[in-house]
Parts: C-alpha cells; structure tokens; sequence
C-alpha cells in the first residue's frame, strides 16, 4: 500500500523521496513520514488557496497534481499560518510540528541547493516550536533486576535473551527485530546491529548477554521457519514482529506494576543508557556510538541528573551541617 500510494506521488516528491533513500540513506519508514508530512503540508495548501471542493474530505485530496508552479508560490506566511492550523485544528504537539518542520526544510533545502529548482528558500527562516524538556522515564537497578527475574512460561529464553539485549544494550525496537544469526558470531564478544538508515555498528557483548544468547540458542526452532536467518522466531515459526516484542515486554513491564502510561520498549533502552551513564560511569561520547546516535546532543539527554544523586550532594556540602550559632 505505501508503494502504490509513493508511485501516486507527484514527480517533484517522488525525486525528492528518491533522494532521501538513496543518496542520505534513509529507511523506507522514514522516506514514509517525509511523504506523509509533505502531503499535509500540500493539501492543507490546496485547501487555503481554493483548489479543493468544500465537499471533499482532507484525507481524500490528492496532491498529484502538484507542481514546480505551485511549489514556487509557497511563502513563510503560509508555512505559520499551516503551522498554526497543525495545533489548532488537529491538535498536534510541539515535537510533531517540530518534526513536520524538519520535513519542510528538508524538502525546500533539496529544491534550492541541491537540485537547483528554486532561487530562494522560503523556509530558509522557519522556526522550529520549542520543545519541553522532559527526563526520559526509566527503570531503577532494582526495578530491572525485578523484570529480569519474572520471566517465565514457554518462552522464557527468548523473552528473557530479549529484554536482556535492551537493558544491556540499548538497542532500538526495529534493531532487535532485525537480528540474524549472521550478526551474533559464534564464540564472539560483539554483535553486528544495523541502525537507522542502515548504518551499521558494532555492539560489544557483556556477560549476562552472551549468556542469554547461548541460552536462547539452545532451543530456537530450527524447522520449518518462514525465515531461517531470523534470530528471534515468533510462535508462527516467522521473524518475530514488533507488535509481538512490544506486547512481551509490555505484559513483564505490567508483571512488576510497571503498567502506568510511558513504559515501554522504548523505556528500556533509556533504561540502559541512564544505567550506562550514571551507575556505570560511561563517558557520553563512548555512549554515543552505542546507542547508534548520529549527534551527541541526542546522547545528552541521558546525562541528567537523579534525585538521590542530587540528595547526595546536597549532603556533600561541607557547609551541609553547619547550624546558626545560638
């Protein structure tokens, strides 16, 4: 479905899509999420400027039709007023206009610099909404060694192989899904993941993951299975799916009263780099590479700080007893 509805794009996006994929290396998830916030952005234009019947629902405009013509007409204006439109008519928060913001530059910085299309880029001064900081959600020492400890039925070593790699590793939902056994070397200290936009990188293995590994190993099925590379196999003998880790980790997560809203995989590998960061005392930068982070300002979200470490030092401070003299 996603190809056909790409293949109905117009030239100009299909290019530019084209460009994304193969030139910048980007997924094909994320070449989707570029197609479907410039497709927004498009009808929404149609909209405003009146090339669409009142009748026709917005999910059911197409943008074929859209042309250089069309493009060389967008101002900043317009991208405020769509931005505006974005928050008070579908109620999109700050990190979805911020990432629909990155699409748009994207696209009008290809236009303009790379394949020359326009004279100006009139997003050249967009302004990108301000986020709030939050902290990353995690789980404690105590609470992963809980989790750990709870595994159990016919899938334990797979399950518990499983959420040993994200808390040891921190790797992301679609990397643990697309492990082979091609990448887990026999008899080797270190795995072979494939990132976004299919970097690779090498992932040094700790003892309690070659373990859970070796374990896992032992009773994989070996028969019948639809893909005989895949390292993790589901019940139907296939490559294990997202939705089926997301519905494990979400059930051991709810095991330990982990259930409230904000735990999740994803939690476990903030887990892991919290972990990493400031029991482990991992210099941000080696962190960097492990998690698979093309910046370090993305890395440095895990640098802050835990209540008890700031009661400690409170308590540290040599004026931290000191009483007013009676």
């Amino acid at each position: 479905m996603k190809q056909e509805e790409l293949s109905a794009a117009p030239e100009i996006i299909r290019n530019f899509l084209g460009y994304l994929q193969v030139v910048k290396g980007k997924s094909p998830n994320t070449v989707w999420e570029y197609y479907l916030d410039l497709r927004t952005f498009f009808r929404y234009l149609k909209v405003k400027r009146g090339f669409v019947k009142a009748d026709i629902p917005f999910t059911e405009i197409s943008i074929e039709d859209i042309d250089l013509d069309f493009i060389k007409k967008v101002t900043l204006t317009e991208v405020y007023e769509y931005m505006n439109y974005l928050t008070e008519a579908r109620g999109n928060k700050a990190a979805s206009r911020s990432r629909k913001v990155s699409s748009l530059r994207t696209f009008f910085k290809y236009l303009t610099n790379k394949v020359n299309k326009l004279d100006k880029n009139p997003v050249e001064e967009l302004e990108t909404p301000k986020l709030k900081k939050s902290l990353p959600k995690y789980l404690t020492l105590e609470q992963c060694l809980e989790l750990l400890a709870d595994v159990k039925g016919p899938n334990a070593e797979r399950d518990y192989c499983i959420l040993t790699l994200f808390l040891n590793c921190g790797m992301r939902l679609s990397e643990l899904v697309g492990l082979n056994l091609s990448d887990v070397q026999k008899g080797s200290d270190s795995l072979r993941i494939v990132g976004k936009g299919n970097k690779e990188r090498i992932v040094y293995l700790n003892e309690a993951c070659r373990d859970s590994i070796n374990q896992y190993l032992k009773v994989r099925p070996a028969d019948h299975l639809a893909d005989r590379n895949a390292l993790f196999i589901s019940r139907q003998k296939k490559r294990i799916s997202p939705k089926t880790i997301q519905a494990l980790v979400k059930k051991y997560l709810g095991d330990i009263g982990l259930n409230a809203p904000g735990y999740s995989v994803h939690k476990l590998r903030h887990t892991a780099a919290t972990l990493m960061y400031q029991q482990g005392h991992v210099d941000i930068r080696v962190l960097k590479e492990i998690l698979g982070h093309e910046n370090l300002g993305t890395t440095e979200i895990y640098t802050h700080l835990s209540s008890e470490q700031m009661e400690e030092a409170a308590r540290s401070n040599p004026l931290s007893k000191v009483k007013k003299r009676k």
